[in-house]
């Protein structure tokens, strides 16, 4: 059974494909391709974005708070109404990442969202997960959001399998035809030299990998695909120009009307 439930340490980084390109045969030195690269292509995830109508999830997650969550629907390539697709809930933890998720064929998926009514429980579900999203879908009244598709070339480590390096080229967003099945065009989330590089590890990354990324001049930075796509939706958008301010001003209202909680933000 394909694991269901992640927690690793995150870190991003924005390189251009120059230094992609000049990195990968050092790095294949340590690291394997994923399996879905084994033929040295790259494969598409696509994903969609539940949120509520006021992009509750996305706006608490902009203003770094200790702990955030998302729920997104994801799918290798582009699915049938009838394959299966994992039904993700993603947190983070004074800054430790977690999924949990579940397989489902994409139309049950899709009757769990809309209905939070439970499928028949079969051998490729996980019904704990499930029961999570269930709570979830009865917390907050969500509605899918942004369908966020990219290119993605994966590795890891020949050591351990807690160490796993991902980069996503193509990244294209839409907040229109939100169905999964009905393919992975959207407008470009990046520059076309860019590339989004993520290290992902149990705890500490290995020296050499460290070293590497000095050598490169290969900086940390913060960058979440769905919030970069709201906020760059916010900008492009003049009649949304006060939800900009709402977003920045998330802290300082807190704040003011929740002082006890002010330390969520630090």
């Amino acid at each position: 059974m394909a694991i269901e439930v992640f927690k690793r340490h995150e870190s991003k980084f924005l390189i251009d494909k120059t230094i992609y390109e000049e990195i990968q045969d050092k790095l294949l030195r340590y690291m394997e391709l994923d399996e879905h690269n084994r033929n040295n292509q790259l494969y598409t995830i696509s994903n969609l974005y539940y949120d509520t109508r006021d992009n509750h999830l996305i706006r608490t997650s902009l203003s770094k708070p200790k702990y955030k969550e998302k729920l997104r629907l994801r799918a290798y390539g582009i699915p049938r109404d009838d394959e299966k697709v994992f039904l993700e809930i993603k947190k983070k933890i004074c800054g430790v990442g977690s999924k949990r998720r579940t397989k489902l064929k994409l139309n049950e998926a899709y009757e769990l969202i809309t209905t939070s009514n439970v499928p028949k429980i079969r051998d490729y579900m996980n019904r704990q997960v499930i029961d999570e999203i269930k709570y979830i879908l009865k917390i907050y009244d969500l509605e899918p959001k942004v369908y966020l598709a990219y290119d993605r070339r994966a590795m890891f480590s020949k050591e351990s399998r807690d160490l796993r390096i991902t980069f996503d080229t193509n990244i294209r967003t839409r907040r229109y035809d939100l169905k999964l099945e009905n393919g992975d065009y959207g407008e470009s989330l990046l520059e076309d030299n860019q590339c989004l590089m993520e290290v992902k590890a149990g705890e500490s990354i290995p020296l050499w990998l460290s070293k590497m990324l000095s050598e490169y001049k290969i900086f940390k930075t913060s960058f979440s695909k769905y919030g970069s796509e709201y906020k760059k939706m916010l900008l492009s958008n003049k009649d949304l120009e006060g939800e900009m301010n709402k977003c920045l001003k998330t802290y300082q209202t807190q704040y003011l009307t929740h002082p006890q909680l002010a330390h969520q933000y630090f």
